[in-house]
């Protein structure tokens, strides 16, 4: 037997918290931009682009949940970014095949 508000409680049956779907595509479409515009010596302005655009996307998302955002989750926000800075710099750092 089910208790009558097992599926009350979830929202929507998604559980996921906003900030991890923001970190996950966050990674997911900094890592394609790697793969594909920046692979070479010369990092292609596209990827500049589209990391403005992901900006923007980052910024809509925090401010349509701001109170999903307190200061552990700003911490882990921001822990990944830098994960990202570091991704990009060694990966610019590695020889290519151009």
């Amino acid at each position: 037997m089910l208790p009558e508000n097992l599926y009350k409680r979830r929202r929507n049956h998604n559980n996921t918290p906003p900030l991890v779907l923001l970190i996950l595509t966050n990674c997911i479409v900094f890592a394609l931009l790697i793969q594909f515009f920046a692979a070479c010596d010369k990092v292609n302005n596209f990827f500049w682009a589209a990391l403005a655009v992901l900006a923007f996307y980052n910024l809509y998302t925090i401010r349509r949940n701001p109170d999903e955002h307190n200061r552990l989750n700003i911490i882990i926000y921001s822990a990944s970014i830098i994960g990202m800075i570091v991704t990009f710099y060694f990966m610019s750092r590695q020889p290519h095949n151009c």
